[in-house]
């Protein structure tokens, strides 16, 4: 069986880090290796799962414990053996430094030259798309074109994740500009403005959207459909509501990354009408002659 070193996993070079230290680094990894932002990597997934499975370990203390004493066996007694042999090695040229400069020793160096030139990877591109409220939230497949270094144009199919927050970036490896003496591309990021819809407005993960009421509806209360993201939600309009009000609707707002969903919030707005009947304006006067309310 093949022993996982989950602390280089997750970036570590040893195991003595903290549950926090832990946690950091793994929201580093999820967010860098996520299937979803590596399009046309075929080894993002199973990163992903050793990240996860990483973090599982290493998150709780007793589950932690137990595996660095696996890990110590495993990977840190061979690093201290390697650490032991770097320190000798250095006390060994210090020692022969000493010696040729009191005893006129000469020392002899060997120089190993690789073969070639240094690979380089190349250069990362990054750009961005607008994508509406809808294709953020719901996922979406979106084509962008860009021109080459040769004056060419290239297409780019993205998938733009379900949930995607605004001015998160999705990755596409290998899609940048290209490496010299055989190094890797770079890759291309593409930032995801998420625009401003007609209807809702998106604020971390709380969607906001404008309820209109009538004088009446106001005054005396009224049950009202409310247009979400994903479907009509009916609520109760108290009496005596006031514009800029507002209604909360849990959990039918914007995916939050975790599962779940922010809120759904309805900013009520009174509108008086602008054309009225001979009948609505004798109304109207009625209850200016009976009304005692003076909102100033």
């Amino acid at each position: 069986m093949i022993f996982k070193d989950y602390y280089k996993i997750l970036g570590f070079e040893t195991s003595r880090v903290t549950i926090e230290e832990v946690k950091i680094a793994f929201r580093e990894q999820a967010k860098k290796y996520h299937p979803d932002l590596n399009e046309g990597s075929g080894n993002a997934e199973e990163r992903f799962k050793d990240i996860n499975e990483a973090y599982r370990i290493l998150s709780n203390p007793s589950s932690k414990r137990k595996y660095d004493k696996s890990w110590n066996s495993n990977i840190g007694k061979r690093k201290n053996k390697e650490q032991n042999a770097k320190n000798m090695k250095q006390s060994d040229t210090v020692l022969g430094e000493v010696m040729n400069m009191f005893f006129g020793a000469k020392k002899e160096e060997e120089t190993k030259h690789k073969k070639g030139k240094t690979q380089i990877k190349g250069e990362n591109i990054e750009t961005a798309i607008n994508v509406s409220i809808e294709d953020a939230f719901f996922g979406a497949n979106k084509k962008i074109s860009l021109r080459a270094t040769d004056g060419s144009m290239k297409s780019f199919s993205i998938k733009i994740p379900a949930g995607i927050r605004n001015e998160e970036k999705v990755r596409l490896i290998g899609q940048g500009k290209k490496g010299e003496n055989g190094g890797k591309n770079g890759d291309l990021l593409i930032r995801i403005n998420i625009e401003k819809d007609k209807k809702l407005r998106l604020e971390g993960c709380t969607l906001y959207t404008d309820l209109n009421l009538t004088p009446w509806e106001a005054a005396l209360g009224a049950r009202i459909n409310v247009e979400g993201i994903d479907g009509t939600e009916t609520v109760y309009v108290q009496k005596g509501i006031q514009s800029g009000d507002k209604i909360r609707i849990q959990g039918k707002g914007y995916k939050d990354g975790k599962g779940g969903r922010g809120d759904l919030v309805a900013e009520t707005k009174i509108m008086v009408p602008k054309n009225l009947t001979n009948e609505e304006i004798s109304v109207y006067e009625k209850l200016k002659e009976i009304s005692t309310f003076n909102p100033r």
